[in-house]
């Protein structure tokens, strides 16, 4: 969704305190939950690509929590009633469910050594890659008040359309940083039969960009109009 800039107070309150700390714990567990089944797939801990992984997972964390504002991640880390009932199986399979087969498909692969060896240099490449996606997605998120983890209008908390930062080019660039992410994944940890649940995110992902934006310019007053100034959604020149 494209709002109004997010401005940090300098003291949270203790609602927000608790909410930071509510994410923070969630985050670290299931980063924990990631790293476990990666290695248990793949039945081995000397996998130097599997560490790579978890490594950028853990460093993409520590960089939410320096740079976001604890208001925002506080918000996302329970949810909350208006959630479109649609969007509560398709945040789960973008959030949960589908990295989870990302890494359990790539472990098998490890395991069972399903894809040849990649050169140091695609899987560095990669990993760039990704990492400008997870920068993209934090842009958005930081610019962006009111991204919430699951599609609702947040009329409670003054919702409203801009169109600074990265959405003056797309109107979800957060799904953009998405796909930027996770798309290389399968290079990063060598296994190339993991490009197949990776596939199933990229369409989860067009979905629920299409499903949301209907809803935004259905419910959310201004989007309309800026959705004919900002005329793609994830793709410019084509969708």
């Amino acid at each position: 969704m494209s709002t109004k800039p997010l401005s940090q107070s300098s003291v949270p309150s203790a609602e927000t305190a608790a909410g930071f700390r509510r994410w923070a714990i969630k985050s670290a567990v299931a980063a924990l939950v990631m790293a476990a089944i990666l290695f248990l797939a793949a039945g081995r801990l000397d996998w130097p690509n599997g560490w790579l992984y978890v490594g950028f997972m853990a460093g993409v964390l520590v960089i939410d929590a320096i740079v976001l504002p604890h208001e925002l991640l506080a918000e996302r880390s329970q949810g909350r009633e208006g959630t479109k009932k649609w969007d509560v199986f398709l945040a789960s399979g973008m959030a949960v469910l589908l990295p989870l087969l990302i890494l359990v498909v790539a472990g098998l692969d490890k395991r069972w050594r399903w894809s040849p060896e990649l050169p140091t240099w695609l899987i560095l490449a990669s990993l760039m890659i990704s990492l400008v996606g997870a920068l993209l997605t934090i842009w958005a998120m930081r610019i962006n008040a009111f991204f919430s983890s699951t599609v609702r209008i947040q009329s409670e908390r003054g919702h409203q359309v801009v169109s600074s930062g990265p959405y003056r080019f797309v109107r979800h660039p957060g799904y953009v940083g998405v796909l930027v992410c996770y798309l290389p994944v399968p290079f990063i940890l060598g296994a190339l039969s993991a490009l197949v649940p990776t596939a199933l995110l990229v369409l989860v992902t067009f979905v629920r960009t299409a499903l949301e934006d209907r809803t935004l310019q259905a419910e959310l007053p201004g989007y309309r109009n800026y959705a004919q100034h900002t005329r793609y959604r994830l793709i410019p020149g084509i969708w």
